[in-house]
């Protein structure tokens, strides 16, 4: 009676639970009273059930829990979903991986700031509470998180840790590392990009054996997806092993491999731990099929290549368009020993182009960065050197929707005007347009209004030198580590020449280059601001004023600027697509406008090379970067490559 009677009303007061598990919390509530009778129970039956009934309505208001997340509620996948529809049943475990990297490494903590951690550690050791679906444009599924309830309020979010979930040493994984993970990480110890993507994250803490609650400062529409992101460290492990002791131990992670062993800055191979915990998870299923995975670092990125083509490793990257189109060629790709392939995708490409560092005083107007914008033939550049590869980069948001087209209309007019005093007047006249230069009349024409800045901005030619009023020749250097990027600056230096201009090329090693980036010792280089399909807290580190005297930020252009502010926290506090597309837009203009960066290219796909001894899945990813996508491959059998 009983029973029947939990079944029926057990629904209609706990919609997400099943009614036996209803009637199993029921019967543990009153067991302990077997000494009432059946009315008795029935009483007591509905003095339970209706304060719990209050309460759940009250936790209804509360929460919304989930196996998945994104931005606007929906997601693609159902919760008893088996796999990623980019994964294949058909992958199989085994054969060792080797691929390259450039420079090299000295320490095992990839969250620090000091010194550089090898490839791999944190796609392939550590592990988050959620991970991001790739045919998705932003949605996460749980991973250490078996469940994620977000408060109606989005003032908070809970996740359940999965009771399953292990360190790689068979170690519990608990709430407590949870909290430590994301205390250190937003403390100074760790890397000053966590403090800024983590800003609004007010605490976390422990609210059951296997659940933490992270309370948010302020409403952003992104912040559980941020907190699921949060890479969950062991906290035995680095209260044994200090955070910041720049050491070469291996780390303890959750991840799907161990480090089995290195070469300190030559390689590191990592190998596949059978005991896995999530192996058999949905968002886990069919990914990382490799025995081993080794990583090689070489130190000059055309050796590599040479290095690639005598079988040193197996998958490389291209992101040269010389090697694209004149070095992948020869006996061994005609026999398909070797397979050249480019992959589709849909990422935001974002913006790629020659930084200029606006803490030097040279490059604090903005009509000299204006001249240098218009000193760069791109056009000339593409087809002489790039063999017409590329895509002028036209945006800081190239290749999507969030990009600014046309002039400036509805909810993105209205964020500019806000501001239109301190704003150039062609945000509001001119379409977003690169430099063009079809000729060298249209080169020309672009150098004379150069010198016409120039001139403006208090610069003079004498004795073929331009000068200011002090007599100080402009003069800078382009910090750069790889050779193929050489080629590309000498004729813009000799462009740069022609204005009267001394620029000097000087190429470092790749950890000089690093550390020279990470405290911003440097006056023009070359950097990718790269974007996702929904841009937030990130934004706070590549442009707002509050990350421009933190070394180690993405803030690379040193702005201190009250309207990029405005809009960089209009973005991060969006509360709908429309406000965040407007906002993007507007901040898109005033980036350009700004003409902190020389504008590059950009490709609309992946362009990579491999030994032809791979099987992947049917289906690609939407979103996703080359590593990602080797995730899901597998190393055929002997003879299916034979066949082949």
């Amino acid at each position: 009676m009983f029973y029947n009677f939990i079944l029926a009303v057990g629904p209609l007061f706990f919609p997400n639970k099943h009614p036996t598990s209803i009637w199993l919390v029921y019967m543990q509530a009153t067991n302990r009273l077997d000494f009432l009778n059946i009315a008795g129970k029935f009483a007591l039956s509905l003095f339970l059930i209706c304060p719990l009934f209050f309460m759940a309505l009250s936790l209804g208001d509360k929460a919304t829990a989930a196996h998945g997340i994104s931005i606007d509620g929906e997601v693609k996948y159902p919760a008893d979903f088996k796999k990623f529809d980019y994964t294949s049943d058909q992958a199989r475990k085994g054969g060792h991986l080797v691929l390259h990297s450039l420079g090299g490494f000295d320490k095992m903590n990839p969250y620090t700031l000091k010194g550089e951690a090898p490839d791999g550690l944190t796609t392939f050791v550590f592990e988050s509470l959620a991970v991001k679906s790739l045919d998705e444009p932003f949605s996460e599924y749980g991973l250490i998180a078996e469940d994620i309830a977000l408060a109606k309020d989005r003032m908070s979010v809970v996740f359940t840790i999965n009771d399953k979930a292990r360190f790689a040493d068979g170690s519990p994984l608990t709430a407590e590392d949870v909290k430590f993970s994301f205390e250190i990480l937003k403390s100074d110890k760790a890397s000053p990009r966590f403090q800024f993507y983590y800003k609004d994250i007010e605490n976390a803490e422990i609210i059951g054996p296997n659940k933490v609650r992270f309370n948010f400062a302020r409403q952003n529409r992104e912040l559980h997806m941020i907190a699921a992101e949060l890479p969950v460290l062991s906290k035995k492990f680095y209260t044994e092993h200090p955070f910041t002791d720049p050491s070469l131990t291996p780390p303890l992670g959750s991840g799907p491999y161990i480090v089995e062993s290195f070469k300190p800055g030559k390689s590191i191979t990592y190998k596949l731990n059978h005991a896995y915990w999530a192996k058999e998870l949905p968002v886990r299923r069919n990914q990382f099929n490799y025995e081993r995975i080794t990583i090689k670092y070489y130190k000059d990125q055309s050796v590599s290549l040479e290095a690639f083509k005598s079988h040193e490793f197996d998958f490389m990257p291209i992101n040269v368009a010389k090697q694209w189109a004149r070095d992948l060629q020869g006996p061994k790709f005609t026999e398909k020993l070797i397979v050249k392939e480019k992959l589709e995708h849909s990422n935001n490409q974002g913006m790629q182009g020659f930084v200029m560092n606006t803490r030097r005083e040279l490059f604090m107007d903005r009509r000299v960065r204006r001249a240098l914008v218009l000193a760069f033939d791109f056009e000339w550049t593409n087809q002489a050197l790039f063999h017409n590869q590329y895509t002028r980069t036209d945006s800081y948001f190239s290749n999507s929707p969030l990009a600014a087209r046309g002039l400036p209309e509805g909810l993105e007019r209205e964020y500019l005007l806000a501001h239109k005093e301190k704003l150039p007047a062609e945000i509001f006249t001119t379409p977003l347009q690169a430099p063009f230069s079809e000729d060298r009349a249209a080169l020309r024409a672009n150098l004379i209004l150069a010198k016409q800045l120039l001139n403006q901005a208090g610069w003079q030619v004498k004795d073929n030198i331009l000068t200011n009023e002090e007599g100080k020749p402009f003069e800078f250097e382009i910090l750069l580590y790889s050779p193929f990027f050489v080629r590309v600056m000498e004729p813009y230096t000799r462009n740069l020449a022609k204005l009267g201009i001394k620029a000097t090329i000087r190429k470092v090693d790749v950890a000089m280059y690093i550390n020279r980036i990470k405290s911003f010792d440097f006056e023009m280089m070359v950097n990718v601001f790269g974007q996702s399909q929904s841009p937030g807290n990130e934004q706070l580190d590549y442009w707002h004023s509050s990350s421009a005297d933190r070394q180690g930020s993405g803030n690379l252009i040193g702005l201190k600027n009250e309207v990029v502010d405005d809009l960089v926290e209009k973005i991060v506090y969006a509360d709908n697509r429309e406000e965040l597309s407007a906002a993007c837009k507007a901040l898109d203009r005033v980036l350009w406008y700004g003409y902190y960066v020389v504008p590059n290219w950009y490709i609309p796909f992946h362009r990579v090379a491999y030994w032809n001894k791979f099987a992947k899945p049917a289906t690609a990813p939407l979103f996703y970067a080359p590593m990602e996508a080797l995730t899901t491959w597998w190393i055929k059998e002997q003879q299916e490559a034979e066949a082949e």
